[in-house]
């Protein structure tokens, strides 16, 4: 399985901001906690993240604490945790583990030894090769040093008047505690340690304050220079833009000239040329002879075909006219046969021929 998400809990800016964008870069999502308390609320109000990297040293409940908390809640208690810290002894690693550390990342980190971490831990939930949390019973605590621990004799005792047996809860499990006497140097020896760690804390806090502050400085400083430059190439890109206006503006006032004069030139060419000419070439009276002897002949061919079917109707009238003035003849001289004579009969008959004939030469006269 692919690590995805990661939970980053450090009291320090600066550590947060350098660790998370070692792991964008693996374009991973980070969510970030400024301390234990807010990080265990986180993870109470949200979905588990695949990994979680706790710094070690924290005002308040420290990396230790918050690792103990996280691993003893069941619902948390899967979730491998890689410990921050610059400390990386054997002996530091080993308690690490038994409280239920999968590793240490150590401050600064580098990201060669970020990505095989996490790569190993990718293979790790792979083949299910986690270790097991830790009971709360078998947590231990951590020193803040070795050499901070106080060395007490074998045969140390304590005496403290009112306590004849007096028991502390060590790590979860109730146990008798040893009395030692007070002597000056032991006592010495744990102003010293309680001394030592107060200042250490201290430190830590100034360290990881003053670290806040540079970073706050810086990233305001960058923020207004890169505002800076902004506003800067806005003016010199306003700037370019408005000679490239001008520019533009003086070479379209060109252009437009130069066309004018162009076609100023080119008509005064061509009036000239038309007033030689008369208005036409010869060219152009040729062609108008053409146009005008076409039509001609298209209005010739017209006529000459509206006359020919004048003529064949004209004849087709005047030989329907005959034949149906020879039949009305041919009728009467049926009719008038009995009664008239047969000189009658002839002079009528010529009659009607000669009209017939005088009728087509009229008709023949007329449209010939």
């Amino acid at each position: 399985m692919a690590i995805k998400n990661a939970l980053l809990v450090d009291d320090s800016k600066v550590a947060r901001f350098a660790l998370s964008k070692l792991l964008e870069n693996r374009e991973m999502k980070v969510n970030m906690a400024g301390s234990a308390e807010e990080a265990l609320d986180f993870l109470d109000n949200h979905d588990r993240p695949d990994v979680i990297f706790m710094d070690h040293l924290m005002p308040g409940m420290n990396g230790v604490e918050a690792t103990k908390a996280i691993k003893g809640n069941p619902n948390t208690a899967g979730i491998p945790i890689i410990m921050c810290t610059s400390k990386k002894s054997s002996s530091f690693m080993e308690e690490a583990r038994n409280f239920g550390v999968y590793n240490i990342l150590t401050k600064p980190p580098h990201n060669d030894g970020l990505n095989s971490m996490l790569d190993q831990l990718a293979s790790d939930v792979d083949d299910n090769a986690l270790p097991e949390p830790p009971a709360p019973a078998d947590f231990v605590d951590s020193a803040e040093d070795e050499e901070d621990s106080v060395q007490l004799p074998d045969n140390a005792s304590l005496e403290l008047p009112l306590t004849a047996d007096i028991s502390q809860l060590h790590g979860g499990v109730l146990q008798k505690a040893q009395t030692v006497p007070l002597t000056s140097e032991l006592i010495e020896q744990i102003a010293r340690s309680a001394v030592k760690t107060h200042i250490n804390n201290r430190l830590h806090e100034l360290l990881s304050s003053l670290f806040d502050e540079q970073f706050d400085h810086l990233k305001r400083v960058l923020d207004e220079a890169e505002k800076k430059q902004l506003r800067v190439l806005e003016e010199r890109l306003e700037t370019v833009q408005g000679s490239i206006d001008n520019q533009t503006r003086g070479l379209k006032d060109d252009v437009a000239a130069e066309v004018s004069l162009n076609l100023a030139r080119e008509l005064a060419e061509l009036k000239k040329d038309l007033s030689r000419s008369g208005g036409f070439t010869s060219d152009h009276m040729a062609e108008l002879k053409d146009h005008i002897t076409s039509v001609q002949t298209i209005d010739t061919e017209f006529w000459q075909t509206l006359q020919s079917e004048a003529i064949q109707q004209a004849h087709e009238i005047s030989r329907e006219t005959a034949e149906d003035i020879a039949q009305r003849t041919i009728d009467l001289f049926v009719t008038q046969q009995r009664a008239a004579t047969s000189r009658i009969y002839t002079v009528g008959l010529a009659v009607s021929l000669g009209v017939f004939t005088l009728g087509i030469a009229w008709l023949s006269g007329l449209f010939g």
